[in-house]
């Protein structure tokens, strides 16, 4: 992180030769001189929670708080104390004016602090007429702004000099031209958005080396741990610190029934901690598994953790609750979650194949099934028949005959990633609502809220149309309608997402974001309080420009699998570049608004200690950065001008010459590698991109990378193209080879 400015700390930069001129043009063409609104220590600008008594005029929106206005007063009354009362009625505008720069919102684009070539300015730009006028009248009052021995040296007989030192390359952004912008300033702190209306978000790597992790939850103790299952059955725990422990927290691998091919649904599915946790120490798992005779069974448990370690399962707690069986391999559900009433809610799936063809309606319609349904069950009790857990008396169909009683809401097809709305942090508006996504079968993908007996209509409707004519004839008209649906022009595969209550970026507060497996695309859907109409929302990751923030990034792995949130509410998603069980190309998202964030403080979240036995493993990040890439590319156009320049000069005498050695490249260096958890081989290292497989990164870059952060300078460059098209290994039942864009709607994963 960069200092703040102050007379002592920054020296102005030195005037640039043809070399620093060209590298600045090539860097303005791909937008880096082209802000966003960004602040000194590299964030994006906030909404001051106190008045603002000295700059006042940034008291909406702007780079400070009340701490930071009192130390910039402070200063202004420290350099008046120095001028006679004639000064302080021509200069004290002029000085509260250069003062208050570092609370603009482009407090960084005044002072050069985006621009990696430059050192930090130490006043900020300031227009030219603006400039002239200050210097002309108060000349005297410079040595008091800076210690800067070029800008003291010009400040009483060359006010041109003067100017051109303060001189921003782009006239939008100096002060004051940079109030007047109807263009930078329409919008701001509005989430951006591109040409096209899409809202483009950042994302930070939080996790890699996973194998399809299909779920992050948290335990609700006060910790902030998260914890990550992989399909393969295997869950880890990540502390605050961002470190993951070396052992896991639980590993059934030999109980989940999985297997390596791309598109088995089957797996460790879902993980639930109860909500008094802190007390019980219990959780549930959902997981594929075999009974007798090789029969296939979902299986849903409750397990506690260990009293002599907080980050271990008991291997011997397992109770089993409920165990379905399931007629195919796929459409396996898998989502496990408790309701502000306290009771758990199981989420199955319809059993599996097309259509389902189950019985005369199929399983989902047919209220004795299990399949194809949302439970609703009270597992502090157990029931009167010998099972461990009892029927909640409300339920809506206790009393029906041949219902089973712990159906709660019927008529779904396979919903993968459901989540319960906290909740307006102010209002408490939408708490409680329940949100699915429901995968589709050959046209339609759906999003809907949970309601008590709702029918969701399959296998008669699919989205908001018809799929068996004859049943949706048939069909009640009080069928429970998606409040989205899209085709599969736009994705294949819903996964569920969350509707965002956290606290880093205030923007965001009410949107449901959610996401689409096959296509990788990211969504989001913005309710009408008035309407009770939900409107889609397309997300992107945001530009260059945008993300061009420490430890951002804007590409991403294509396989969205899920969706998570932490303990104080932030969102994430989880997502790999190859979709097999067995393959440690996973990678866990968290998502950034570069336009606006909370105040400094507001979110600072007291993490209740745990104590660790297990080693911890410091993360590594895989993915370039933003600033990365811009570096990258910045290095590039510097070698090749270099090599121009060295070509153009005059050849040497024969006795000058020697031998001729090609520029080292910073990539060169052995191949890097990665040992993912739960892998005893090394796996490659793959750069995640939103279409496919990681890049290669070398050993030498990643040194480069972490000097570059460390002396908080970091360069940057253009993302690489995306990648698409994975051809994958056939299933189980020897289908043959086939891209992974193949794999239809019939899936949870």
């Amino acid at each position: 992180m960069l200092r703040k400015p102050s007379p002592r700390a920054h020296r102005l930069p030195t005037s640039s030769g043809i070399f620093h001129f060209w590298l600045a043009f090539l860097l303005g063409q791909v937008g880096l001189l082209r802000g966003h609104p960004q602040c000194l220590d590299f964030g994006p600008p906030f909404q001051p929670p106190l008045h603002l008594d000295f700059c006042s005029d940034y008291e909406s929106f702007g780079c400070c708080d009340q701490l930071k206005d009192h130390r910039l007063a402070a200063r202004y009354r420290d350099i008046m104390d120095y001028l006679d009362l004639g000064a302080h009625e021509l200069c004290g505008g002029y000085i509260k004016d250069i003062l208050c720069q570092e609370c603009s919102p482009y407090a960084a684009h005044l002072y050069d602090a985006e621009n990696p070539q430059t050192p930090l300015r130490n006043l900020p730009g300031l227009c030219a007429d603006y400039c002239s006028a200050f210097h002309s009248s108060c000349h005297s009052a410079i040595s008091l702004l800076t210690n800067d021995r070029r800008l003291r040296e010009t400040h009483e007989k060359d006010g041109a000099h003067f100017c051109h030192l303060l001189n921003l390359p782009d006239k939008d952004y100096c002060f004051p031209n940079v109030l007047r912008s109807d263009h930078l300033n329409r919008n701001l702190g509005v989430v951006a958005k591109d040409h096209r209306g899409c809202l483009q978000l950042c994302l930070t790597e939080v996790a890699n080396g996973l194998r399809n992790p299909v779920s992050m939850v948290h335990a609700g103790d006060g910790t902030h741990r998260f914890f990550v299952a992989e399909q393969v059955g295997v869950v880890w725990v990540y502390l605050p610190d961002g470190s993951r422990l070396e052992q896991p927290f639980l590993d059934l691998k030999n109980l989940v029934l999985t297997t390596p091919w791309v598109g088995d649904e089957r797996g460790f599915l879902g993980l639930a901690f109860h909500p008094r946790f802190r007390r019980n120490r219990k959780f549930y798992i959902y997981y594929s598994c075999l009974g007798k005779k090789k029969v296939e069974k979902i299986r849903i448990s409750e397990m506690k953790v260990s009293r002599a370690d907080p980050n271990k399962a008991d291997p011997k707690s397992e109770r089993v609750i409920l165990e379905i069986e399931e007629p195919a391999s796929n459409h396996n559900g898998g989502q496990l979650l408790f309701g502000v009433d306290g009771y758990m809610y199981i989420f199955t799936g319809d059993g599996g194949q097309a259509g389902d063809p189950f019985g005369k309606f199929g399983n989902a319609q047919n209220k004795s099934s299990l399949l194809g349904k949302v439970l609703r069950i009270d597992v502090n009790r157990p029931g009167s028949d010998g099972k461990r857990y009892r029927v909640p008396r409300d339920n809506p169909f206790v009393t029906e005959p041949g219902a089973h009683p712990a159906v709660y809401a019927y008529g779904i097809r396979n919903m993968w990633r459901c989540a319960v709305d906290r909740g307006d942090p102010v209002t408490r508006q939408g708490r409680g609502r329940m949100f699915c996504g429901d995968v589709g079968q050959n046209r339609f993908e759906e999003v809907d809220i949970i309601v008590k007996g709702g029918n969701y209509g399959w296998r008669a409707k699919e989205g908001f149309e018809c799929y068996d004519r004859k049943l949706c004839h048939n069909a009640s008209l009080n069928d429970i309608l998606p409040i989205y649906a899209y085709g599969h022009a736009v994705g294949k595969s819903v996964t569920g997402g969350y509707v965002y209550r956290g606290c880093e970026s205030p923007n965001l507060n009410g949107l449901y974001i959610f996401g689409d497996f096959m296509s990788g695309r990211l969504m989001a859907l913005q309710e009408d309080r008035k309407t009770k109409k939900w409107k889609k929302r397309d997300v992107c990751l945001g530009s260059t420009e945008s993300c061009a923030f420490p430890g951002l990034i804007n590409t991403y792995s294509k396989f969205i699998i899920s969706f998570a949130e932490d303990e104080a509410g932030e969102l994430y998603f989880l997502a790999t570049s190859y979709p097999s069980a067995y393959v440690p190309h996973g990678s866990i998202y968290k998502f950034v608004d570069p336009s606006r964030r909370a105040p400094p403080g507001k979110c600072e979240n007291k993490a209740m200690p745990v104590k660790t036995r297990s080693k911890r493993v410091q993360f590594r990040p895989l993915a370039k950065t933003v600033l990365d890439l811009l570096k990258e590319q910045s290095e590039k156009a510097a070698r090749k001008f270099s090599n121009a320049t060295s070509a153009s000069r005059p050849d040497r005498t024969s006795s000058q010459k020697g031998p001729s050695k090609k520029p080292a490249s910073p990539a060169a260096g052995s191949r890097k590698t990665l040992r993912g958890p739960g892998t005893k081989k090394r796996a490659r290292v793959w750069s995640p991109g939103p279409q496919g497989k990681r890049k290669m990164r070398r050993k030498t870059q990643s040194r480069g990378v972490r000097r570059s952060a460390q002396r908080g300078q970091a360069g940057r460059g253009l993302p690489g193209p995306l990648l698409s098209g994975w051809l994958v290994g056939g299933s189980a039942r020897g289908d043959p080879p086939r891209p992974v864009e193949a794999l239809t709607a019939n899936r949870g994963l």
